[in-house]
């Protein structure tokens, strides 16, 4: 199924399937958007809330297809167990659609916030597990293990999504200014993966 005439696991297959999940994920999401009921420019008011976290959505989607993109081509072979840590990922960011609709209907309402936090965390875990595989396969001498170090970048995010979810009970823009905080952290890719290219 993965392997090529060696016996050895293509990313190549790996990278397209993700690239194809991530693309059908963010056409899910635009489909779900309601149409303005009117011509007007305030037609468009009712729907800010579902628009705005649509927007929101689609950047997290973007930045975990690029990052993604460069932590695998990266890489320089995959195994089994990398294979399920992807789908591990692709499993959490598969309920981004779900959770976007969800706030973005109820108008960033603090429990749909705080489980949109929720899935971003185990999305976040679920990358940080898939990093941590995909260094493993490579070795601990790689450039990959090199350039991503002790991923200071991977835990900051996880631990600041951790605190989101409870603070979306207290105030939810304050969860929303760390939902996105989190987005700038990551929006450029790391450039220490490009200079493996």
């Amino acid at each position: 199924m993965l392997e090529s005439k060696g016996g050895a696991l293509k990313k190549e297959r790996l990278e397209t399937f993700s690239d194809s999940m991530i693309a059908i994920l963010m056409t899910i999401m635009v489909l779900g958007l309601k149409i303005p009921r009117g011509a007007a420019l305030g037609s468009l008011s009712p729907l800010l809330p579902q628009l705005g976290c649509y927007v929101i959505s689609f950047v997290a989607l973007g930045i975990y297809w690029n990052n993604h993109h460069h932590l695998l081509h990266a890489a320089e072979r995959i195994n089994g167990r990398i294979l399920w840590a992807n789908m591990h990922l692709l499993f959490w960011l598969s309920l981004v659609p779900f959770v976007t609709g969800w706030t973005g209907e109820n108008g960033f309402a603090a429990l749909p916030t705080a489980v949109y936090g929720g899935v971003l965390f185990f999305a976040a875990v679920a990358y940080w597990i898939l990093k941590i595989e995909l260094v493993r396969a490579q070795g601990p001498g790689s450039k990959l293990a090199a350039v991503i170090g002790a991923d200071l970048k991977g835990k900051l995010s996880i631990v600041l999504y951790a605190a989101a979810i409870p603070l979306a009970f207290l105030e939810h823009w304050i969860a929303w200014g760390v939902y996105l905080a989190v987005a700038l952290i990551w929006f450029v890719p790391d450039r220490r993966l490009e200079s493996i290219f």
